[in-house]
């Protein structure tokens, strides 16, 4: 029998929870916004620090992936994969050497012999009718006159003796810098490739493989095609130098044209001007001979050199050639214009790989 006068059993209630700073308050909002945004600046400037750091080490991959086809060349051919680095590094230093001591020596004379003439290149100038006109009007030849001799021109320039003695050193070490890490690159590139790789889930990991393959072999493809258009270019030059009365410069000549055939677009406006001005020493006539040639030059080294050279390493068209040569250009300089390509072909091989083939199976 329950007795009802007893006090009903004491149940525990749950005690009301204290009130707490809402999560999408303003404050907290502004709070860790602004902190992202000071960890985003602090990153921002550390990697900015280390950017001429990061430059050598994307140039020393990009020469490793040049140089690796034809260390697989060697491989395919029964040689062990230390041994085919061994031998192409070899044969690199080796022609590097002879570079060095045959023809740098004359190169350097030649572009010394072209910084004494140049005021005498401008006092012949003066004689001409036109840029007397021209002359009169913006003082052109006694400014540029005043630029070339002036005493202290190395030392606006270089900074001095000190100057050009620190910048010399800082090319040497980057050089020394760029060869250490391309060969490490180079030896192991199989094992930095698998360890990318992995970094893919287990699923997709074939088709990164795959695709990654890929746009090693077609960088390594456009990597040697560019020296071997840079070698007819050079070449071409040599030849028509000492042809057309330019022998004293040929080699200074060869080796820049050379050079400035390595940057797409850009380059071939520099040498074209350059080797028209120095013919302009000669004659007009040389001159005007020398304009014609370096335009038939790169008619022909565009529809014919260049598409049989990079026909199996990149498919990028030229207006797109064209923009990224410019952008990689204006964000990196001549590295980033030499970049420019292959990164461009290696993002439409994924565009047309992956975004593609995902929207046609839709």
């Amino acid at each position: 029998m329950v007795d009802e006068d007893a006090p009903a059993p004491y149940v525990p209630t749950k005690a009301a929870p204290a009130p707490v700073l809402l999560r999408h308050s303003p404050f907290n909002i502004g709070f860790f916004g602004a902190l992202g945004a000071l960890i985003a600046i602090f990153l921002t400037e550390q990697l900015l620090s280390i950017s001429s750091v990061l430059v050598l080490l994307v140039m020393s991959m990009f020469l490793a992936i040049g140089l690796n086809p034809t260390v697989e060349f060697f491989m395919r051919r029964g040689l062990r994969r230390g041994l085919s680095v061994l031998l192409v590094l070899v044969v690199v230093i080796s022609v590097l050497a002879l570079f060095v001591v045959a023809i740098a020596p004359v190169i350097s004379e030649q572009i010394a012999a072209i910084t004494r003439n140049a005021p005498g290149w401008l006092d012949d100038l003066e004689s001409n009718a036109q840029v007397q006109q021209l002359d009169a009007k913006y003082d052109v030849i006694a400014k540029a006159r005043d630029y070339i001799q002036n005493g202290d021109f190395g030392e606006r320039v270089f900074g001095g003796a000190l100057g050009v003695g620190l910048k010399v050193l800082s090319a040497v070490a980057n050089s020394l810098i760029v060869i250490v890490l391309m060969i490490y690159f180079l030896a192991s590139l199989p094992s930095i490739k698998h360890a990318g790789y992995s970094l893919a889930p287990a699923s997709k990991r074939p088709r990164v493989s795959e695709l990654g393959d890929k746009i090693i072999r077609s960088t390594g493809a456009y990597v040697a095609g560019a020296f071997l258009v840079a070698l007819c270019a050079g070449l071409s030059t040599l030849i028509f130098s000492f042809i057309v009365g330019l022998g004293d410069y040929a080699f200074a000549l060869a080796f820049v044209v050379g050079l400035f055939s390595l940057i797409p677009v850009v380059g071939a406006f520099v040498s074209g001007a350059l080797m028209t001005l120095l013919a302009l020493t000669v004659s007009p006539t040389v001159a005007l001979v020398a304009l014609i040639y370096y335009v038939a030059y790169q008619q022909v080294e565009s529809y014919l050199i260049y598409p049989r050279i990079m026909k199996k390493s990149v498919d990028i068209p030229g207006s797109v050639t064209v923009v990224a040569a410019l952008v990689g250009g204006s964000l990196m300089g001549i590295v980033g214009a030499l970049l420019a390509v292959p990164v461009a072909a290696a993002l439409l091989l994924l565009h047309r790989e992956v975004v593609l083939t995902r929207q046609d199976a839709r």
